[in-house]
């Protein structure tokens, strides 16, 4: 099982990005709570958002921002994290797991890279 991030980019603070990830080869996604997890350089992976397995999200960064929203889709096996008013400071690589993650699962995440 390996997880599949994509919808990275390079962009300017302010912009958005909506980053994707395809579960497909964990069957029992659905039964699964899933998160999205960040690293920046230098520092440890940290979690983002966490959703359950009836799509209720909890924040653990920016959580009075507002400015993450995350999502999945149980039928097409797939996690989402919309991003917006993206800063200089959310440079990283996301991942995206189980929650809590379960280390066999990692990808190889998806990099976001957030420059004027």
């Amino acid at each position: 099982v390996q997880m599949v991030e994509s919808g990275g980019g390079l962009v300017r603070p302010g912009q958005s990005l909506r980053l994707s990830c395809d579960a497909s080869s964990l069957t029992t996604f659905s039964e699964k709570a899933m998160g999205w997890y960040r690293q920046a350089p230098g520092k440890q992976r940290v979690v983002v958002a966490t959703v359950t397995t009836g799509g209720v999200p909890t924040y653990w960064i920016d959580s009075e921002e507002g400015r993450f929203t995350i999502s999945r889709d149980n039928v097409k096996n797939a996690v989402y994290l919309q991003m917006n008013n993206l800063k200089r400071e959310d440079t990283a690589v996301y991942f995206c797991n189980t929650s809590p993650p379960t280390p066999r699962y990692w990808g190889q995440g998806t990099q976001v890279t957030v420059s004027s």
